[in-house]
């Protein structure tokens, strides 16, 4: 009996952890993250089958293989199907507007959101509940998946991975997750500027492929047009690298391309460096795979620029929330 009535005296869960539980649920019981789950799921298959398969191919050709056979399950691909860092990079922003294009509207529509303002709980919970609990959404889903295919590559390679590969991968799962979240805050931006939920999508959607289709487009075909003449009288290599790293620092506004270029140097040890290499870099370079402190500090301007724009989408979206009217109509 008295411990029965202890569990009663148990003081009660703060308002914060009681939004965040509750949007967890919701999500999980949603049909369209069940429909985008399964497609991960399934994409992830594919990409593992034909890195099995590609390693395969290459440790019978070799004799030996090329080694790192953990890293090549997420790099590795035949041309069948892409590799898992694209699938990623595919489908990551889709998750995050997903989970977060109707975070704020809906239950503004709905009329919800007034009538748990007029309980104690303070406004910026909700926002900052809706946040962690997408986060811890995603980021279980990617550590799951990483040790699902981590797991199902030692069954069949029947090699554990080495600690500086379990690293890199642990690393490269910290970077996906924070890619996501990018994508996340920037629809749970347009969320809350945005009435109707059909249009903070649309506009997520269209932002989402204005950078990862057009933009490098645009940029490609404005770098030919500019491009150094190669007549008669060719331009010194000093004003060719000029350009070059130009065109490579405007790509980098786009978030898939800072995610391709971290997760591409994470996880393959044998690249040196993300922009062009001079005929004096190369002389006297010894091919052997860089350490995961170097390869960090490679991708560390990347990993800040997305750093940075997360942060920046939390802070509009934080500051629109604070100052929005809260009105059912």
């Amino acid at each position: 009996m008295e411990k029965l009535l202890d569990t009663y005296r148990q003081p009660p869960l703060h308002p914060f952890w009681v939004i965040v539980g509750k949007e967890m649920s919701d999500h999980v019981r949603s049909w369209r993250f069940i429909i985008l789950l399964s497609l991960i799921l399934l994409t992830c298959f594919g990409s593992l089958y034909t890195a099995l398969n590609n390693i395969g191919l290459s440790s019978k050709t070799n004799g030996t293989g090329s080694g790192f056979f953990f890293l090549q399950l997420f790099t590795a691909t035949d041309g069948t199907l892409p590799s898992f860092i694209v699938f990623i990079n595919f489908l990551g922003p889709l998750l995050g507007i997903t989970m977060g294009f109707d975070a704020v509207n809906s239950e503004l529509n709905r009329g919800t959101l007034s009538r748990i303002l007029a309980q104690p709980v303070h406004r910026d919970y909700i926002l900052n509940g809706k946040f962690v609990a997408s986060l811890l959404v995603v980021g279980i889903l990617f550590f799951s998946l990483t040790f699902l295919v981590t797991g199902l590559g030692l069954i069949f390679i029947g090699v554990p991975p080495t600690a500086s590969e379990f690293l890199r991968i642990l690393s490269f799962t910290l970077l996906s997750i924070l890619y996501v979240a990018f994508w996340l805050n920037l629809s749970i931006l347009f969320s809350v500027r945005f009435r109707q939920p059909a249009t903070s999508a649309l506009m997520a959607i269209a932002v989402w492929l204005f950078l990862t289709i057009f933009y490098p487009i645009i940029i490609k075909l404005v770098a030919r047009a500019l491009a150094p003449d190669q007549g008669p009288i060719p331009m010194p290599d000093g004003d060719s690298d000029d350009f070059r790293h130009t065109v490579l620092n405007l790509l980098r506004f786009a978030p898939s391309q800072l995610f391709s270029d971290a997760t591409t140097t994470l996880l393959m040890p044998s690249i040196r460096s993300l922009g062009p290499l001079t005929m004096e870099q190369v002389a006297g370079a010894i091919p052997n795979p860089l350490p995961l402190g170097e390869s960090v500090l490679i991708v560390w301007p990347q990993l800040t620029g997305l750093i940075a724009a997360t942060i920046l989408c939390f802070a509009f979206s934080y500051f629109s929330f604070m100052r929005k009217e809260i009105r059912s109509r």
